[in-house]
């Protein structure tokens, strides 16, 4: 039944990638080429990109937001339209994949959450994206990934996530998915992505919910609010601009194919290479923003204060004991 299913989705990731390319060769033709060979730097990005988008639980974004904005020197807002783009395509695509494997996702999860998303993602877009410095932005997106790895790190520590399920939804439990919905469709609206990464951090350390269920959970969780990001700058904003468009369309070929072979690799790989492999990630990207950002007092100030909160909240979070549960039934 297990390889049935594995191969029922090969097929259909198989059929998602012949319609997409052929979709895209329609599109592009007779430059299809120009268009990967003007832009070849996005499209190597996003190699590397689309695979850690499927395998964890960070987005594509997460890869192109950094390396868009500090070594191709391309605008924040544009990094972030481009992040949510390019996920609307790879981690849908990831997301199929999941689903066809069957995987374990926590569905009511990804609801609530998805929920408090967009609008959080309205406010991070239309209300803060203005207000604040481009500098910021960058840290902002820093910030939240070495609060992603202070989890893996806690993690890694013995910390006990057994849970294959969440204990009963009420309305406390709906009140903290859409907080967590709300902040990370704020910092969404602003990078392009980081609501996966904290609802897997809440997941973990919160609900001690297992890590071979968060990353799928978050990856679908990513996906259904990349394409609404994506719709509220089509519909409401002033649309994608063209060299934002250029960037997904020298993207889409390889990401298309990267995000479901992530899905597959996670599925394939040990949990501790995988973590192991996005702290180093995380720390590649604190050493780049302490070395290419210019820190002016307010920077430093904005950056100290959003660190202590994050991380304030991430070690409360990890020493709750408010969701341990005795019942073996629910754990691995």
């Amino acid at each position: 039944m297990i390889s049935q299913e594995r191969s029922c989705s090969y097929i259909v990731s198989l059929l998602l990638v012949v319609i997409i390319w052929c979709g895209w060769l329609f599109y592009t033709y007779p430059d299809s080429w120009t268009v990967i060979h003007s832009y070849w730097q996005v499209t190597v990005t996003m190699i590397f990109g689309s695979v850690i988008a499927g395998a964890t639980s960070e987005g594509g974004g997460a890869i192109a937001f950094p390396v868009f904005t500090k070594v191709l020197h391309i605008p924040p807002a544009d990094a972030k339209v481009f992040s949510l783009a390019i996920q609307s395509v790879g981690m849908v695509a990831a997301s199929i994949a999941i689903i066809m494997m069957r995987a374990k996702v926590l569905w009511r999860v990804i609801v609530w959450v998805s929920l408090g998303g967009w609008v959080g993602m309205i406010i991070g877009s239309v209300f803060l994206s203005p207000l604040l410095a481009p500098a910021m932005i960058r840290m902002l997106f820093t910030i939240m990934a070495i609060s992603l790895a202070f989890t893996l790190i806690r993690l890694s520590t013995g910390f006990r996530l057994n849970y294959l399920k969440m204990p009963e939804i009420t309305i406390r439990e709906i009140a903290i998915l859409l907080t967590v919905g709300i902040v990370g469709g704020v910092i969404s609206g602003l990078v392009g992505s980081g609501i996966d990464m904290l609802c897997f951090s809440v997941l973990v350390l919160l609900f001690r919910i297992s890590e071979s269920i968060a990353t799928p959970t978050s990856v679908i969780l990513m996906a259904i609010n990349s394409v609404f990001g994506v719709l509220l700058h089509i519909y409401f904003f002033d649309g994608i601009n063209t060299q934002v468009q250029a960037y997904w369309l020298a993207a889409v070929p390889v990401v298309v194919v990267g995000a479901p072979l992530g899905a597959y690799l996670c599925s394939r790989m040990h949990y501790l290479h995988i973590r192991y492999l996005l702290i180093a990630l995380i720390c590649i990207e604190l050493v780049t923003s302490l070395w290419l950002l210019y820190f002016d007092r307010k920077l430093i100030i904005f950056s100290i204060s959003t660190l202590i909160l994050f991380l304030a909240i991430m070690i409360s979070m990890s020493r709750a004991r408010c969701y341990m549960r005795t019942s073996e039934q629910e754990c691995v």
